[in-house]
């Protein structure tokens, strides 16, 4: 795989980028900063604009001075303009002493309006006369005062439109292109993807990795926030890591990156055996875009159990059981359905104390255990236990529910991943079938 380009700027901002359409920007962006005209950048929020800015300043004669980043859609309304341009002392109500403005704090440096599409048009008016390299006057002032600044934008509007529409003036939106640069959103740059991830996860875990269905579930993954929500998830990701944890695999990223609704475990419980089974399989086929094998891989079974599940329900036109029913059983009753088995179960107390049990049944809800060593009311607990045909070790946390002689006791789960949620339901469905178990009839009434 090729390596990912990294770019170290002052501030302790790293650029990576792998992409080739990356790299042809960032290439771009070295030329552009030689030149010290305005420049324009558009993108998607959280698409990397401001790192774009920031190294048009690096790579610009004016890297030693300052570089202001101002968000202008954070800037209230009525103090825009104060904030921009600075006011005297006396201006307005509160202004106890003079404030140079923003402009003046970039003087011979660079400045960044974010969102510049926000502006009122009064303050975009005065904003081209600095643009211009003509004096200005600070709030309630009577001393212009004259700035050397360049001006960098960027906004995630099609200030295009804004100009039709009369929100955003022409003569601004034509002096602020001299240079214009597009930053592509996440979605058509996967190659960022797998450096931006890894770069993330050094950040926090420097000797973790992700596994290779990690990184295939951040691929497929649309990322509607682009880096910025890539960020955040590798740094969710990681504080929910265990201590000393060194690979990361897809069921430790969130629900939604997996490509699993919040929802989509509840709404696979109403309705009978058979008929969860087959939304099952369905929703991992058109999360695998049709592909079988991925959707064979992501339900746990395999490509052959498969292809013999879809080939029965074409057969059946999507109806029927297709086996020996030996008893019914409702919607309700298959949300307490249980498993007697006895597997090594460990169970971790707040403080990451082992304790060691073996478990006696297990349901969509949670477990029954026999331990020698008491488990302490109120508090979560972080358990682990192998399942016979379940690839992984089913992990959640759990709280005690109930207590009985003889080392008994009831753990209710309290966060599972969907993921293995849905896993530990096929599990549980498999089951009930080799029992002779369906739905009842009125359950698919």
């Amino acid at each position: 795989m090729e390596s990912a380009a990294r770019m170290h700027l002052t501030d302790g901002t790293t650029a990576v980028v792998r992409s080739a359409v990356m790299q042809q920007l960032m290439a771009m962006v070295e030329r552009v900063a030689r030149c010290d005209a305005a420049v324009l950048i558009v993108g998607e929020t959280g698409s990397g604009k401001e790192l774009v800015a920031r190294t048009i300043h690096e790579h610009s004669l004016r890297c030693s001075k300052a570089f202001v980043d101002v968000n202008c859609a954070a800037l209230p309304e009525h103090l825009v303009e104060s904030e921009l341009f600075g006011y005297e002392k006396g201006a307005f109500s509160g202004a106890d002493g003079t404030k140079p403005g923003l402009f003046e704090l970039a003087d011979h440096g660079t400045i960044l309006l974010d969102e510049i599409g926000e502006l009122d048009i009064k303050v975009q008016a005065k904003l081209l006369r600095v643009l211009d390299g003509v004096p200005y006057y600070r709030l309630g002032g009577s001393r212009k005062v004259g700035v050397n600044v360049r001006v960098i934008a960027a906004t995630n509007r099609n200030l295009e439109e804004e100009v039709t529409a009369g929100r955003f003036r022409s003569d601004l939106y034509h002096r602020l292109t001299q240079f214009q640069l597009h930053v592509p959103p996440l979605r058509e740059r996967a190659e960022d993807i797998d450096a931006l991830a890894d770069h993330f996860l050094k950040k926090h875990c420097p000797a973790a990795h992700f596994s290779e269905d990690a990184l295939e579930a951040l691929r497929q993954y649309p990322w509607p926030g682009n880096v910025r929500e890539l960020k955040n998830v590798i740094f969710k990701t990681t504080l929910n890591a265990k201590p000393g944890m060194h690979e990361f695999r897809g069921r430790d990223l969130p629900a939604v990156i997996c490509g699993v609704p919040e929802t989509a475990t509840n709404q696979a419980l109403t309705g009978n055996l058979d008929d969860m089974e087959r939304r099952m399989i369905f929703q991992a086929l058109d999360q695998a875009g049709g592909n079988q094998s991925k959707a064979a891989q992501q339900l746990g079974i395999s490509s052959r159990t498969l292809r013999r599940k879809l080939q029965k329900y074409r057969a059946l036109g999507m109806e029927g059981s297709g086996g020996v029913s030996l008893g019914t059983i409702s919607a309700q009753q298959q949300r307490y359905f249980r498993v007697s088995i006895e597997v090594p179960i460990v169970i971790r107390d707040p403080e990451g104390e082992p304790v060691n049990a073996t478990t006696v049944n297990v349901s969509s809800g949670g477990i029954a255990i026999r331990s020698l060593t008491s488990l302490k009311h109120d508090s979560t607990f972080d358990i682990s236990l192998p399942l016979p045909g379940i690839s992984s070790p089913l992990e959640a946390k759990a709280k005690l529910a109930w207590t009985s002689p003889g080392g008994l006791a009831g753990l209710s789960f309290v966060e599972i991943h969907p993921a293995l949620e849905r896993e530990l339901e096929q599990w549980l469905l498999d089951k009930a079938r080799q029992e002779g178990w369906t739905g009842s009839v009125q359950d698919q009434q």
